[in-house]
């Protein structure tokens, strides 16, 4: 067998696991150099929240911060992930803002782009698979993994084999909650790999406990690459050990063939930025115990804080067992969705509703009310008629695509956003998060004025001759 490769996930998913995706350009760009000379397959570096938290945190323009890693970065692959027709955002949009979206990431620096839509409904892949093919990036589609009565092996390689027929370039096995267990993951990585040529990845994360031996099973099994973190930003909610995984297969046949004396360098690196992160109360030290609940109840850790944070501010923290058991209920009431955003935020509000009103369904969120008439794909289970008719009424159950009711958008927000444009990439800032990104262009026009301001003053001192 070939050698294992390895993405690393710290300027992504680790950071976003652990510290709610805070760290800074400024703080990874003196990294990024010797990140680039370790020989790791990908750098997994943009998307998912990143965007969002780079414009409402941070003032940054993700796209400024793409550039600089993709200046630094000239060997190894740059990866995104990428929510299929939601982008990066939290609702369906029309395709063309899909296809400009994958066009200007791919010339922005991204080689991998890592395509998963929650319902794992293939309908909501299809533009975004389509537009990076054009693109001549790499699909990397992946399965959003669950367990549920129909969530088995024959499920999840069915929708691979279906996934590399629509052009996925490589299949990611993104088990976002932690719940894959070691020896399932050995069957599930061989059960995929009979039905598939593409190479296969597996995305996982620490929060139950599992993730390092369940690394080593599909390792054995046959998986080609898996993501890890850097040690100082792994575990917990984030991903298994670099150093370890690199330990572990050295000398086998599986060889990453990365050395860990280059590795430690960039441990070294993070290690100080992980004290920082904790001395300022951005990394809380209980993201990183194991949480066996992942498993029991299948909330993954940000859904965890979220549904924490909800019943704080209702004065109900008291009831939180309650609503872990209410999540399985609901989730089974919805048809099974796997539990990732955005169906985790949906899912888990819709259990706290159903446990702080003392009645089940009494109060029903519009996005609930969304994913039971089909606004977000299809669900892996169908919902019973029964229970549609109670949540969304006389209304009609979506069973076609639900993109395809969207009309084309790309020209509507050029006119809106014309008060604030300074390069093409500020429409599709604007298209996801149109009040953040508003905010922050008029940030980013008053840090210009001043520094414009500061020109004007230095041109005009009088120099002594």
């Amino acid at each position: 067998m070939a050698k294992v490769k390895i993405t690393e996930t710290v300027l992504r998913d680790s950071h976003q696991s652990l510290i709610a995706t805070r760290m800074a350009t400024s703080q990874m760009l003196p990294i990024l150099e010797k990140l680039d000379e370790i020989g790791y397959h990908s750098l997994e570096a943009w998307g998912g929240a990143t965007f969002d938290a780079c414009l409402r945190f941070l003032n940054e323009d993700p796209w400024e911060r793409l550039k600089k890693i993709r200046d630094k970065v000239k060997k190894t692959k740059l990866q995104m992930l990428f929510r299929g027709q939601n982008i990066l955002g939290y609702r369906h949009y029309a395709d063309d803002v899909v296809e400009y979206f994958v066009q200007k990431s791919i010339a922005g620096g991204i080689d991998i782009i890592r395509i998963f839509d929650a319902l794992n409904d293939p309908r909501n892949l299809k533009t975004a698979i389509e537009a990076t093919k054009k693109e001549n990036g790499h699909v990397q589609a992946a399965i959003s993994y669950t367990t549920s009565p129909v969530h088995d092996n024959k499920f999840f390689a069915s929708y691979a084999k279906e996934l590399e027929d629509m052009g996925a370039d490589s299949i990611c096995i993104k088990d976002m909650a932690g719940l894959l267990k070691p020896y399932d993951a050995f069957d599930l990585v061989k059960a995929i790999k009979e039905q598939v040529e593409v190479p296969v990845q597996l995305h996982t994360h620490y929060t139950s406990g599992l993730a390092s031996m369940t690394v080593l099973k599909a390792v054995e099994a046959g998986a080609d690459i898996v993501d890890t973190a850097i040690s100082p930003m792994a575990l917990g909610t984030s991903q298994p050990p670099t150093e370890p995984i690199v330990a572990t297969l050295s000398g086998t046949e599986y060889d990453t063939g990365l050395d860990l004396n280059k590795l430690d360098e960039i441990a070294k690196y993070f290690d100080p930025l992980r004290a920082e992160y904790i001395k300022s109360g951005l990394l809380d030290p209980s993201v990183l115990k194991v949480d066996v609940n992942a498993l029991l109840y299948q909330v993954p850790g940000g859904m965890l804080s979220n549904l924490v944070s909800q019943l704080k501010q209702a004065g109900k923290s008291d009831q939180l067992a309650a609503v872990l058991e209410e999540v399985p209920r609901v989730r089974e009431d919805a048809g099974y969705p796997p539990l990732v955003t955005p169906t985790s935020q949906i899912v888990g509000t819709q259990a706290v509703f159903n446990i702080i009103t003392g009645e089940r369904y009494k109060s029903v969120t519009k996005e609930f009310r969304g994913l039971v008439k089909g606004e977000y794909g299809k669900t892996p289970v169908e919902i019973k008629p029964e229970f549609v008719k109670r949540i969304i009424g006389d209304e009609q159950p979506i069973a076609y695509r639900p993109a395809d009711k969207i009309p084309p958008e790309l020209e509507t927000l050029r006119e809106k956003v014309k008060a604030y444009y300074e390069q093409e990439e500020d429409i599709l800032t604007y298209a996801l998060f149109e009040q953040v990104a508003e905010k922050f262009f008029e940030y980013r026009k008053a840090v210009k004025y001043s520094v414009d301001l500061e020109n004007v003053d230095k041109e005009n001192k009088v120099h002594p001759v």
